[in-house]
């Protein structure tokens, strides 16, 4: 009987109409059924790692310290990427080593890591060549909320050597600071790596091409049907419509740039 009975948390680009997600949560409750296994979200885009690297970063400062979270979209699946566990001051990492993690780790720095070489806490020896999630990730991720240690898993790897996701970083510009569009919420909202930090106390607006959007405080700022920029709850500065779809409306996309222009 496992004594640690620690949280779980799950991500991936399933959604939820085949069977996937459930069946990773029996691969889970097969090994510990008493684990609890929080859904963070099965609906990423398919194969988008930015959009799973987004949602990472803004989810795990929620959870209490030793939480292991899985995540599962691999579009490198079967490939020869690795296979990884994390163990960063929060808690635990498991999945692809795609850059899926990067934004987690760059707020929170990895204590340590280990490619999951280790067959004894897969499912099985000879794992799926599609479905690591049901057969390395979820197995893994239980045997280390019921107290398997990281050592244990695999071989240790130097943190340096993880993978990161290309994407823009912001900068500061004559006239403020430039930045780029990392994730469109499931609102069409278009939310910028540019930290509301930078516009707090300031009078400011966002240029986004031909586009100049007033800086507001709430969406309701701004009349239904027209573009706002605001601070979003995640504390990133976002672009929205109120009561509409800004990328829709707007036409504006991942990783497409914008500036914020303060006094």
């Amino acid at each position: 009987m496992w004594e640690n009975q620690a949280l779980v948390t799950l991500l991936s680009d399933f959604g939820d109409r085949d069977v996937y997600v459930g069946v990773m949560k029996g691969v889970i409750a097969q090994i510990n059924p008493k684990l609890r296994v929080v859904d963070l979200t099965h609906e990423i885009p398919a194969q988008n790692l930015a959009a799973a690297r987004f949602c990472f970063m803004n989810a795990y400062p929620y959870f209490p310290e030793g939480t292991v979270h899985i995540a599962v979209v691999d579009p490198g699946v079967g490939s020869q990427r690795r296979a990884i566990a994390v163990e960063f001051a929060g808690g635990f990492l498991v999945g692809p080593d795609n850059g899926i993690f990067s934004g987690v780790l760059a707020q929170t720095p990895a204590i340590a890591a280990v490619e999951l070489t280790n067959p004894q806490y897969w499912r099985t020896p000879e794992p799926s060549k599609t479905f690591h999630g049901r057969d390395i990730f979820a197995p893994v991720g239980a045997y280390l909320a019921s107290g398997v240690s990281l050592q244990q898993l695999g071989q240790a790897i130097d943190t340096a050597t993880l993978t990161q996701l290309s994407l823009k970083l912001c900068h500061s510009t004559t006239t403020g600071v430039a930045g780029c569009i990392q994730y469109i919420d499931h609102f069409g909202n278009l939310v910028s790596n540019i930290p509301g930090s930078y516009v707090q106390g300031k009078k400011w607006c966002v240029q986004a091409g031909e586009l100049i959007i007033p800086g507001c405080e709430t969406y309701s700022d701004v009349a239904c049907g027209e573009a706002a920029a605001l601070v979003g709850s995640h504390g990133w500065v976002e672009i929205a419509i109120n009561s509409g779809n800004a990328q829709s409306q707007l036409q504006i996309n991942l990783q497409d740039s914008l500036e914020v222009i303060h006094d």
